[in-house]
């Protein structure tokens, strides 16, 4: 195989592997009502099952688990790393020893 061919071949696998990344994201921007709720109703599950927190102020862009203020939906749509209004779930206890660039998690909105 020459080299340009397997070029070709490595930039075509980073661009669909990019692309399956993407999907998902775009898919959590367009949320209904309906499937918003019923990923709130999953996390409220999760936090009972598993003794978890809502830890605001810790996620990275793109991966809250849900509510990240006016204008977006829930899961995946925060829009800055860190972002006040979007939580993670994080284990009990543990969300203030937390600690990022802007400071430390937090159990109520930033």
């Amino acid at each position: 195989m020459s080299n340009r061919t397997m070029s070709l071949a490595v930039a075509t696998a980073i661009a669909a592997a990019v692309g399956a990344t993407a999907v998902p994201m775009a898919q959590a921007k367009m949320m209904t009502k309906a499937q918003m709720m019923k990923v709130r109703a999953g996390n409220q599950k999760r936090m009972m099952a598993q003794h978890l927190d809502k830890c605001f102020g810790v996620a990275l862009k793109g991966h809250n688990d849900c509510y990240a203020g006016a204008g977006t939906t829930c899961a995946g749509t925060s829009t800055v790393d860190y972002q006040g209004n979007a939580f993670k779930l994080v284990p009990h206890g543990t969300c203030a020893k937390i600690t990022t660039p802007k400071g430390h998690g937090s159990l109520p909105p930033l």
